[in-house]
């Protein structure tokens, strides 16, 4: 009777779960759904493959291992292996491309040392053309600078005066100031009111002298003063500077004859320019009040003098040489 209790009770108990289970797959919306059977995964599906197939596989791989075995013994006509042959022919086209880039890149790398070179020597032959052409500028200063001083030289010996040459070495630097520097002072016994002149004509006069240099007042200098004269008709006035690189001739009357380009000349008068040495040329002239406006274009450059002649007194003017003579 127990036993037939127990076979009851636990009848129960199992329609009960089973009951539950209905109950809990009615009210599950996912139990009304039909469950797809799972695939397997692709790794899974190529393992199994192999596995299954294994001994093919196997048999490929020995066949592989034999055959570049036998290529490696068999030789053909030159006594060269198939395998290298084939290794040959499978090589190159790789080695025909990295010789072409070779050469490529050697090209490109010779040409690079080659403009290298090539900038080099432009720069080497840049720097000797420009100490060539600084050298021929050289020359040629020295040429000119030789033909001043032979011309110097050669009216300083034919001058009837004693003379004494002197380099320029500076010059004033106002513009209402024409005064110069030269390389010969009182070691030479210069001394203040010497006539400096070129073999152009009359430059100026000595007004300050120091033991190695000596200052000239040249004649455009508005402080300037020189006697003056027309080389044609003889008359005399006085040459005055007017400080733009010009001077005039004063004192001449509104009667004389005067022209532009006629020449005037120092007329010995002033005690320090000997007589006759050109001056300048008349510029222009009109009619004053009582004497002409004479303006003189100086003979001499006296903006780019480099060397003069001093005059030491003592000798005789020009027109005594000739006199004497």
């Amino acid at each position: 009777m127990s036993n037939l209790s127990s076979q009851g009770s636990r009848g129960y108990l199992s329609s009960a779960k089973i009951g539950r289970e209905s109950v809990l797959e009615i009210r599950s919306p996912e139990s009304a759904r039909p469950v797809a059977p799972r695939t397997p995964e692709a790794p899974q599906v190529v393992q199994a493959f192999i596995y299954r197939h294994r001994p093919f596989f196997v048999l490929v791989g020995v066949l592989l291992a034999q055959l570049m075995l036998l290529s490696a013994q068999i030789t053909r006509s030159r006594n060269e292996s198939v395998a290298k042959v084939w290794a040959e022919a499978a090589l190159s086209p790789f080695e025909r491309s990295l010789r072409g880039l070779a050469d490529v890149i050697g090209g490109v790398w010779h040409g690079l040392r080659d403009v290298t070179v090539a900038e080099q020597q432009n720069r080497e032959l840049r720097a000797q053309l420009a100490a060539g052409e600084t050298r021929i500028q050289q020359l040629s200063e020295e040429s000119a600078e030789n033909e001043r001083l032979r011309t110097l030289l050669d009216y300083k010996a034919r001058a009837p005066y004693s003379t004494v040459a002197a380099e320029v070495i500076g010059s004033s630097p106002g513009e209402g100031s024409s005064t110069v520097l030269i390389d010969k002072g009182s070691d030479y016994h210069f001394s203040a009111d010497l006539a400096v002149i070129t073999p152009d004509g009359a430059a100026g006069k000595l007004t300050a002298v120091f033991p190695h240099t000596a200052q000239v007042l040249l004649l455009t200098d508005a402080a300037a003063g020189a006697g003056g004269m027309l080389d044609k008709s003889r008359a005399q006035g006085v040459l005055k500077g007017l400080g733009r690189g010009t001077c005039r001739l004063d004192y001449l009357m509104n009667g004389e004859a005067v022209t532009a380009g006629d020449l005037v000349v120092t007329s010995g008068l002033d005690q320090v320019f000997p007589k006759g040495l050109p001056i300048g040329r008349v510029l222009k002239v009109s009619e004053g009040n009582i004497y002409k406006n004479i303006v003189v274009k100086p003979a001499v450059a006296l903006d780019r003098l480099e060397e003069v002649l001093v005059v030491i007194p003592g000798a005789s003017t020009p027109e005594e040489a000739k006199v004497t003579k």
